[in-house]
């Protein structure tokens, strides 16, 4: 394993408007990979820019051995830059063909070092990556979202760095370029700290860092023992809340059994004192003593019930909150072999070109059936699930749609109406429902009090995909077919999690574009299109 780390010391920051986002953070990241998880918001990227310098912290140190390379959510590239540049193998370039051209000054030979042959490393890296067609001498604004988002971790690695730090690499990119990116990274060796909502890639860590509340703790293992060890601390948790619990009840019950007790002592003393005819100050020394008694006896008491309070808040801090949503949707569903769409030698034509060849496109969902589109970026999967929807007519073919509602989630999340709250939002998408029970709704997707009443346009992504689902998942009819394109694109891990709950709660058809393969077994996929080269095919299995 790498002897590269990264170090932090003491780190505070707080945005411009004093928010704070570290309060002094310390840890040690090791040689190796390590995974960073959290909620979105939580402050994974601005760790990492902390880290790569970007952001200059309030307070306290970060450290790291040798060469440095960073690889940012948002690439800060000019579409004007060639591939050379993006790679910064330009100058190395120029200064070689001038060398070649017989120009022997010495400013050349510097620029070169010891880089004679950056052609061919540069060449073999972004081979490596799925971009050995692209010349060097290629503009950015000619490239794919995903096609830039490997030339750019392409230029990270071509750096030879001892500490790289990846923020969302595999985001934008289709399925091939996602196992050629796994590839790189497992021949890769120095120390990693990679922020992903991609599963398949977190369990290809050594390591998970789950950043939480400020702090840092590091779990052993990929992601996957990550989320059982979670599991199994959750429900050690919950049997410890269900233990206090228990104490509470029996020490209460135990200190108002004691208190009956002395009640009952001191109504049967001042009885004999008064049968025997002692003296009034014997009587009442006895009187005081037994009042102290019972005190003191009812203070014990009482400290055994704080004691065992502070033991149930402490067994319920522990408990994670892991935001699940549960539902029945009978509502939603189908029967079996019932045909909710059915399009045959359907074609689109985009200027000159024609997206689906040869005799255009079939397709027939029918029942409930699972149903996963996948194939490279620009193949035209979203085109197809706008003509299944009917936001695009195509130009040639057929198609016919059951009656029943569809529902198309886009991965923009533009559904509801920004400027109304919550419930509104769910009032006009199921009308007849009694608003007691829109609130209980929308208290099962994480809504409750004064929360329904936010406008749509301040939710958090997280936060927008409940909502969503909320109105989609019940609106009024309920939906027979749902559209999902790359329903999981920024989605943190605990908002992808409560969409598996739904789907998997959901009883109709759905058409779903991911390239997540964890997230499509979650769903239960059962049925695999492939479009590719404008031909849409069955497959066995996702390619």
């Amino acid at each position: 394993m790498s002897e590269a780390c990264i170090v932090v010391s003491g780190l505070s920051f707080s945005w411009p408007d004093d928010t704070p986002v570290f309060d002094r953070l310390s840890c040690t990241v090791p040689g190796g990979r390590t995974g960073l998880v959290a909620p979105n918001g939580a402050g994974k990227s601005t760790l990492l820019k902390l880290i790569a310098g970007e952001l200059r912290p309030a307070d306290g140190s970060v450290t790291t051995e040798g060469v440095l390379g960073y690889l940012p959510q948002s690439l800060p590239l000019s579409g004007g830059l060639t591939v050379a540049e993006v790679m910064g193998a330009a100058p190395i370039l120029r200064a070689l063909a001038a060398v070649e051209s017989g120009d022997v000054a010495e400013e050349h030979f510097t620029v070169i070092g010891t880089d004679w042959d950056i052609e061919e490393r540069t060449r073999a890296q972004l081979d490596r990556l799925g971009l050995g067609e692209v010349a060097l001498d290629r503009r950015l604004n000619t490239l794919s979202g995903g096609r830039i988002v490997s030339l750019g971790l392409a230029a990270q690695l071509l750096k030879n760095p001892d500490v790289l730090l990846l923020d969302e690499p595999t985001n934008n990119l289709d399925l091939e370029a996602r196992h050629r990116l796994y590839g790189a990274l497992d021949d890769w060796h120095g120390c990693l700290l990679l922020v992903s909502h991609d599963r398949a890639l977190l369990d290809r860590m050594d390591r998970i860092a789950e950043l939480d509340g400020g702090g840092i703790r590091f779990h052993g293992g990929n992601f996957t023992q990550y989320e059982q060890a979670v599991e199994a601390a959750r429900e050690v948790a919950e049997k410890n809340i269900r233990n206090a619990e228990q104490d509470v009840k029996r020490e209460k019950r135990e200190m108002q059994q004691a208190r009956e007790r002395a009640a009952r002592r001191a109504s049967n003393a001042q009885r004999n004192v008064a049968n025997a005819g002692l003296p009034k100050i014997f009587a009442g020394t006895m009187k005081r003593n037994a009042q102290e008694s019972a005190a003191k006896a009812d203070g014990t008491h009482s400290a055994r019930v704080t004691a065992a309070k502070a033991r149930l808040d402490q067994a319920e801090r522990t408990l994670r909150d892991d935001q699940k949503i549960a539902l029945e949707l009978p509502q939603t569903a189908v029967p079996a072999g019932r045909t909710l769409f059915l399009g045959e030698r359907l074609r689109v034509n985009y200027g000159d070109r024609e997206l689906f060849t040869g005799d255009g496109a079939d397709l027939a969902v029918r029942g409930p059936e699972r149903i996963a589109l996948t194939g490279p970026n620009g193949a035209g999967k979203s085109t197809l699930l706008r003509l299944v929807h009917g936001d695009l007519a195509p130009d040639s073919g057929d198609l016919k749609r059951a009656e029943g509602r569809i529902a198309y989630l886009s991965q923009r999340l533009d559904l509801l109406d920004e400027n109304r709250t919550i419930a509104e939002n769910l009032a006009a998408a199921a009308p007849a429902m009694p608003p007691a029970e829109r609130m209980n709704l929308l208290a099962r997707f994480l809504f409750r009090g004064s929360r329904v009443h936010l406008p749509v346009g301040v939710l958090s992504g997280g936060e927008r995909l409940r909502a969503t689902l909320a109105c989609i998942l019940f609106a009024e009819p309920a939906p027979q077919l749902l559209l999902l394109d790359e329903p999981t694109n920024n989605l943190d891990l605990v908002s992808a999690g409560q969409l598996e709950s739904a789907l998997n709660a959901y009883q109709g058809a759905f058409i779903v574009i991911s390239h997540d393969e964890r997230f499509l077994a979650e769903i239960g996929v059962a049925r695999w299109l492939r479009l590719d080269g404008g031909h849409l095919r069955e497959t066995a299995a996702p390619e």
